[in-house]
């Protein structure tokens, strides 16, 4: 009867001790599911990091301002297509052509001649004044945003290379009313590296 009595209060020592080791790892794991969503939606609206010294914002670009301690000033804005953006208490300021620091500035400077030291961080919610545009035979197509400089090779990358029975030697990037062709297989081999040139706002690569 002790014996039975004994090993009865292991296995139930056991049984309380997985319980609470699940209990005590349920809430990291919840925490790194909650991490996840947030890093792939980062990655999906911008298609890269922004450059904030770096990247210059257009029209109908969507920023966030945040304006501490005054949540009535704080918010995202979409950049008119004057690339303009009216702000509560400053009215209209200029946004297209700025960098989101530059566009800092200015706005902490406005603000400085109604408020005591203003603090403001301006950031990049969506990229929509500068796109590429992929058709064809790549593994995905369709409108991709230009946040950082590209090359034809890295912007086919990006869409998931070519299908199999896509003819990589006859690639041509639209732009405007130049065509400028493009030799998938040539570039992977390290041939003739100045057709790899670097996309610009509007550049449409069709892959035959």
């Amino acid at each position: 009867m002790i014996l039975l009595a004994a090993v009865s209060l292991v296995s139930a020592q056991r049984q309380s001790n997985k319980k609470r080791t699940a209990e005590e790892a349920e809430p990291q794991a919840v925490e790194e599911k909650e991490k996840k969503p947030e890093e792939t939606k980062a990655g999906l609206v911008a298609g890269a990091p922004v450059d904030p010294n770096n990247y210059r914002i257009g029209a109908e670009d969507v920023i966030n301002i945040r304006v501490w301690r005054e949540a009535d000033l704080s918010g995202n804005v979409v950049v008119r297509p004057d690339g303009k953006i009216a702000l509560p208490l400053v009215g209209e300021i200029e946004a297209a052509g700025s960098t989101p620091n530059e566009l800092t500035a200015r706005l902490e400077e406005a603000l400085g001649q109604v408020m005591v030291k203003p603090q403001v961080l301006v950031s990049i919610v969506q990229v929509n004044s500068k796109k590429y545009y992929i058709s064809g035979q790549a593994n995905r197509t369709g409108a991709f945003p230009l946040v950082v400089p590209l090359t034809v090779l890295e912007a086919l990358s990006i869409a998931g290379g070519l299908q199999e029975f896509a003819n990589g030697s006859k690639i041509v990037v639209m732009r405007g009313d130049k065509r400028i062709k493009f030799n998938y297989k040539d570039v992977l081999k390290g041939k003739n590296m100045q057709q790899n040139i670097r996309l610009e706002p509007g550049d449409h690569i069709i892959v035959p």
